[in-house]
């Protein structure tokens, strides 16, 4: 049997080639490679799609998450709160702008923040709370909006959930080739609620100048790249299929009875399947099973960042969050990406079936 990806970018994007390479050469024939048209009609495009004021594209989406802290003016001393359970650039973007990340426990159900968790970490000094709509899924953004303070959203992995992008103050995105919304490149975009704001990001992302002549600030280079917003303005149009199949792809796995043998990720109408990430005591037995039938599966976030080696300094210890700990130890993905089909799935299930049973002899 063929091997089976963990995530199929190119099964997506195939059926798409002839456009891609027209929208490709017409960049190409234009000469304009640095904020040109494309750059400027995925802006409003992308804009309308999440409703919300005025987006601007930036260089990848780590970048995205400085500059809003950045135009924030959030900095030395100040806290931003945050889950550990995430890509390590969350934490590491608080820290870049020399401000202290600090770590709150996640819902080990969701994955995401736990509102009450939030609620008991901030200080006079907290500035924002960043986060996570982990693996698709919003976080539970009307009860952190109630704690008073700030949002930023790290929406990397969510983009064409209609639950995002309109209760903080900015949200941010990754176009990295593996998520829902992908370029064939780095790329990133910040999406602001308060217009300002977005002037400001516009701004920095550009070396703080308008006009490459007055320099206002001092800001970054971060832009997105004519070609990347070429193929991003056709892969929007496609996005609503794409999330209609993703999520036709994860109740397809419940049907399937996956769920009868290691915990499924609770099914919410915003969720978009970014990926498909499980949970078992029995992980690790599952995940050699697969991987000895060709399948792809991977671990997310093993060491979370509140452990990782280079935010030590914060002083936090194995067993500081429990909840995050222990979704570490015990989760894992399976295959999907929009456009898996049903056999594909069928034989996903039957190898995590057969692991299930070894395990319970």
């Amino acid at each position: 049997m063929a091997p089976i990806p963990l995530v199929d970018v190119k099964a997506q994007y195939a059926p798409l080639i002839p456009e891609l390479l027209e929208r490709i050469q017409a960049v190409l024939d234009s000469a304009e490679f640095i904020l040109g048209p494309n750059v400027d009609a995925f802006e409003r495009e992308a804009a309308a799609y999440l409703g919300v004021p005025q987006t601007v594209g930036v260089a990848n989406g780590t970048d995205a998450l400085v500059l809003v802290l950045d135009a924030m003016g959030i900095g030395p001393g100040d806290e931003v709160i945050c889950p550990a359970f995430t890509f390590y650039a969350t934490a590491e973007s608080i820290a870049r702008r020399g401000a202290i990340p600090v770590f709150a426990d996640i819902d080990a159900a969701t994955m995401n923040l736990d509102p009450a968790d939030v609620a008991e970490r901030i200080t006079p000094r907290t500035k924002a709370i960043m986060p996570v709509h982990l693996f698709g899924r919003p976080a539970p953004l009307r009860e952190l909006a109630e704690l008073g303070v700030p949002l930023i959203e790290d929406a990397a992995q969510a983009f064409g959930s209609p639950d995002i992008a309109t209760t903080g103050v900015a949200s941010t995105f990754s176009f990295y080739p593996t998520k829902n919304l992908f370029a064939f490149g780095d790329g990133g975009l910040v999406a602001v609620t308060d217009e300002e704001l977005g002037e400001r990001v516009r701004l920095l992302r550009f070396h703080g100048s308008r006009d490459k002549v007055d320099f206002q600030l001092v800001g970054y280079n971060s832009r997105l790249d004519e070609l990347q917003a070429a193929v991003l303005r056709v892969f929007l149009r496609q996005l609503g299929e794409w999330t209609r199949s993703r999520r036709e792809a994860a109740a397809r796995y419940a049907e399937l009875g996956l769920g009868e043998l290691c915990e499924l990720p609770p099914d919410e109408q915003g969720h978009v399947y970014h990926l498909f990430v499980c949970r078992s005591p029995e992980r690790d037995r599952i995940r050699a099973a697969l991987r000895n039938s060709e399948i792809g599966t991977a671990v997310y976030y093993a060491t979370p960042s509140h452990l990782q080696p280079a935010l030590r300094f914060l002083g936090y210890e194995p067993g500081s969050l429990p909840e995050t700990e222990r979704v570490a130890r015990d989760n894992f993905s399976v295959p999907l990406w929009a456009g898996i089909d049903a056999a594909t799935q069928e034989r996903v299930v039957a190898v995590v079936r057969e692991a299930a049973a070894v395990a319970a002899r």
